[in-house]
């Protein structure tokens, strides 16, 4: 073979050869450019402090319910997580501000236990005397509380929503766990945040007892602070 011809067979085998060698490294990054980052794996989250759970307490007709959170008693002082108002702004109660109230624990205004609940206590609110309260909590969107309040003339009740992670009714105890939803009770909060009644209604589909949580509320205003 001419001297010539084995020259350029020698020079194309040359670059044959080192052509891989050039492209792979570009290709590989290439590929490293296009590929996602590899996430480090997140820190597990610290966990959540177990809240104590209770039964035996409540139930929806022969079906028993598991009530979530500390008890509250009668001597407590009322916990106050924060809340939602009409407009999704955060409302907490002072409840020691000097100012009694009556506090309705309901699973939703839109059923018609709860609504009666709701009504009763808004016409027998006239009955208090001034520097009273009365509330009723419920798992409820702000939006349809308010149109439940305007639909049926309610004005002496306030609404306010547990509905972003359910913490006021855990830090009372009334979260049901079956549900995710409030139990049914009412409770009477003096001027300096105590608590001076308070009823869980067993059936939850029940009304309360609504001449004790009056007659409560007129003693704690009418009494000795």
């Amino acid at each position: 073979m001419p001297t010539h011809r084995v020259a350029l067979s020698l020079i194309a085998l040359s670059l044959a050869l080192a052509t891989p060698a050039l492209a792979g490294p570009r290709s590989a990054a290439r590929k490293a450019a296009a590929a996602p980052p590899v996430a480090e794996p997140a820190p597990s989250p610290k966990a959540e402090a177990a809240l104590p759970e209770r039964t035996g307490l409540v139930r929806r007709g022969d079906d028993g319910m598991t009530l979530v959170g500390p008890e509250a008693k009668v001597g407590d002082k009322a916990p106050s997580p924060i809340l939602a108002g009409d407009t999704l702004q955060d409302v907490q109660i002072h409840f020691a501000d000097g100012n009694h109230r009556v506090v309705l624990f309901v699973p939703s205004v839109d059923t018609p236990t709860c609504s009666l609940q709701t009504r009763t206590f808004n016409t027998r609110a006239t009955e208090l005397g001034g520097g009273t309260e009365v509330l009723v909590i419920s798992r409820d969107l702000p939006y349809a509380q308010s149109r439940f309040c305007a639909a049926h003339g309610i004005e002496l009740v306030a609404p306010l929503s547990d509905h972003r992670s359910g913490d006021f009714g855990k830090a009372w105890g009334l979260f049901v766990k079956e549900t995710g939803l409030l139990a049914r009770a009412v409770a009477v909060v003096d001027g300096k945040g105590i608590i001076r009644y308070l009823q869980v209604v067993e059936n939850l589909p029940d009304e309360p007892d609504y001449d004790a949580a009056i007659a409560a509320i007129t003693a704690v205003i009418e009494g000795p602070q």
